[in-house]
């Protein structure tokens, strides 16, 4: 098995990233950091219950319901959201709707980003949940 440090190695002699799957991100901290500025009143409502009206129509339809409680509001249900970002797709992204198409998008050849946002369609409160690389696949 090779080292991480071997393959940083590989990378920085060849210039390719490709061949590196990328690690997710989860933004929690982040998250947790907002809602603490939120409750310490360093941060208003109208600031962090700022989601767009596409955001919140396709949380409303496109999403999938969490046990998760609003953490402004604490409406039980928030709903997370997820974009993919990449070659050939919109540049505003794709709404992904079914794991079908979740799956299709992971078998590509070309490498995407994929945002997961919670939602309240309550109050609007949104945050950035993870991030993660899918897609890469090898030609067969």
């Amino acid at each position: 098995m090779k080292s991480q440090r071997s393959d940083l190695a590989a990378v920085k002699r060849s210039g390719r990233v490709d061949s590196m799957p990328a690690a997710p991100v989860d933004y929690r901290i982040a998250r947790n950091a907002t809602v603490k500025a939120w409750k310490d009143k360093q941060l208003g409502r109208l600031e962090v219950c700022d989601a767009q009206r596409e955001l919140r129509r396709n949380a409303e339809f496109c999403g999938a319901e969490t046990d998760r409680d609003c953490p402004v509001c604490t409406v039980e249900g928030l709903v997370e959201v997820t974009y993919v970002f990449g070659p050939y797709l919109p540049k505003h992204g794709r709404c992904v709707t079914t794991r079908k198409e979740m799956q299709r998008l992971q078998q590509r050849r070309s490498v995407s980003t994929g945002y997961v946002v919670e939602v309240c369609l309550e109050c609007g409160w949104n945050h950035l949940i993870r991030r993660y690389t899918m897609g890469g696949a090898k030609a067969g």
